[in-house]
């Protein structure tokens, strides 16, 4: 992601072998409770806990940057967990061109068929930014891929008004330097995949997580979202008491809401980005908080029900 008054530029990696090596997928067992998650029975039943194990997996898998092999080791985990949530599975391979050649990326989808075929689209991205040996991207992306498994543990069971996607995104970071050809790569695919299929008009509305897990969350108000699934969002968070942590402050954010923004999708982008570690090797699981996601996750959920009747309205 990044704020479009300025480029995100990264140090890049001198060859693949310094990708850390992946451990084999796992259902994440479950761990020691983090001492500051909420309990689950208070935030509609999103476990900030469970939801930090998996950023726990995510990051013991290490370096996870499109092609490498941790992000093979990601996709298997994420899909693993998916299953055994009962959500049933798709998965989009593609080959992306690149400032560092053609790679091959995947987007993976949760589909909750609704009484209504009309979608909400919730998405993360789990790719991590190319950086030397040692980055393992907690909370970028880490964190709302956390959110987005525990999310689909709760919603791939449970009965909507509306159909539910629930999508990881592959290659949202620059492979390079952040730029409209060398970004979005997951998300801009699927935007273009939908309209051509047609079924992008049943997307009604679009949720994006990012970096949603630091211990002092902000989320921001991003200007390039769509006004009224803002204001959703925020009146929800105000009503549930965590003001606090939805506060805004004004900013247009380039991520992977864009390319459905630009395709006349309803779209939101949940994030913040005053976090200090952000792209740097100090982006490590001690940053992130069970609370912040338990925070989130609750806000999500109960935003649902009200953006169903929005759209029904």
């Amino acid at each position: 992601m990044v704020l479009l008054l300025s480029a995100c530029n990264v140090e890049q990696p001198n060859s693949a072998a310094q990708a850390s090596s992946p451990r084999p997928p796992a259902v994440a067992a479950a761990p020691a409770k983090p001492s500051d998650a909420l309990p689950a029975d208070q935030t509609g039943g999103f476990d900030g806990a469970r939801a930090f194990a998996h950023v726990e997996k995510l990051v013991s898998i290490g370096v996870r940057y499109p092609g490498s092999p941790g992000i093979r080791a990601a996709q298997e985990y994420i899909k693993s967990q998916l299953e055994g949530a009962g959500c049933k599975v798709d998965e989009d391979n593609f080959e992306a061109q690149t400032p560092v050649g053609r790679v091959s990326m995947r987007n993976i989808v949760a589909k909750v068929t609704g009484k209504s075929a009309n979608i909400i689209l919730l998405s993360t991205h789990y790719d991590s930014v190319r950086l030397p040996l040692g980055f393992v991207g907690a909370n970028d992306s880490g964190s709302s891929t956390g959110l987005m498994l525990e999310l689909a543990r709760i919603l791939c069971k449970r009965e909507n008004a509306l159909t539910i996607w629930i999508t990881f995104f592959d290659g949202e970071e620059a492979l390079q330097e952040w730029s409209d050809a060398d970004s979005l790569y997951g998300s801009r695919q699927m935007a273009a995949k939908l309209a051509l299929s047609g079924d992008l008009k049943r997307v009604k509305a679009m949720i994006n997580a990012d970096m949603i897990g630091d211990k002092n969350l902000n989320i921001l108000s991003d200007d390039n979202s769509t006004p009224w699934l803002r204001q959703i969002v925020f009146d929800t968070a105000k009503r549930l008491g965590y003001q606090k942590e939805f506060s805004g402050g004004a900013n247009a954010i380039g991520d992977d809401h864009m390319p459905f923004i630009k395709r006349g999708v309803a779209a939101l982008d949940v994030i913040d980005l005053d976090y200090p570690p952000w792209h740097t090797l100090q982006d490590t699981l001690d940053k992130v908080s069970a609370r912040s996601l338990g925070v989130v996750g609750h806000v999500i959920l109960v935003s649902i029900p009200e953006i169903e009747k929005k759209i029904r309205e």
